[in-house]
């Protein structure tokens, strides 16, 4: 799959909200229950609130052919959304996101980045460094949802091994 990665842009705002509210609603059902999916996200995310959560993080989106498919932010040294419609998952996109933004983070002087993580996110970010810290249960909605907190030591690039 060809695929653009670029900074989220004002305008991505819509397209990104429908892409959140797909991975949840149908790319996390097999692991979470229409009740949970509809606590984590009941509607589809949009207007001035959105746009700014967006605008207050480091946010990187991939584009295919014009169409955006996915986007990774992070706050700081906080993980906070890695979303990717259904449809591409395990094509490699949200490897290269996440890539991609963990080097941003490096390059800002982060050390260690940390993540709530759901199910689905874990295996994944477990397979490119990240740890487990440990699992809890959180409150949204009044719904119990279970997910997990890992961590990553960032390697500042001029300390990191030559292949």
């Amino acid at each position: 799959m060809e695929f653009l990665l670029r900074s989220c842009a004002s305008e991505d705002a819509d397209a990104l909200g429908d892409i959140f509210y797909r991975a949840v609603h149908e790319g996390a059902a097999s692991r979470y229950t229409a009740e949970e999916r509809a606590a984590w996200v009941s509607e589809v995310p949009r207007g001035a609130a959105w746009a700014a959560k967006l605008a207050a993080s480091d946010c990187v989106v991939a584009e295919s052919g014009g169409v955006l498919v996915g986007f990774m932010s992070r706050q700081g040294a906080h993980f906070d959304m890695a979303y990717v419609v259904p449809e591409i998952k395990g094509t490699g996109v949200a490897g290269v996101l996440c890539a991609v933004l963990e080097g941003r983070a490096r390059a800002a002087g982060v050390t260690v980045m940390s993540v709530e993580a759901s199910h689905l996110a874990e295996p994944f970010l477990a397979r490119r460094g990240w740890q487990l810290l440990r699992r809890q249960v959180v409150e949204r909605r009044g719904v119990r949802l279970a997910n997990c907190v890992m961590e990553k030591q960032l390697i500042p690039d001029g300390l990191r091994k030559s292949a």
